[in-house]
């Protein structure tokens, strides 16, 4: 699913939006399920989407896998 929603331009193409966040929280999010398995992976993904809601952000805030 992560693979499909980035090969389709993300939220950038599908959403008119740009993520706050580097990396972007599609990329976050495949990184925690390599890292954490599928059900861990979701819920950080998930955690970071829900942080995700500053439109008017003038830098990227810079955000790793922990």
């Amino acid at each position: 699913m992560i693979r499909y929603y980035q090969g389709k331009g993300g939220s950038k193409v599908l959403f008119n939006i740009e993520c706050n966040f580097e990396p972007s929280c599609s990329e976050y999010t495949k990184q925690c399920i390599i890292k954490y398995g599928a059900i861990k992976g979701w819920q950080l993904g998930l955690a970071r989407i829900r942080r995700c809601n500053q439109p008017d952000l003038v830098e990227k805030i810079r955000d790793e896998v922990p």
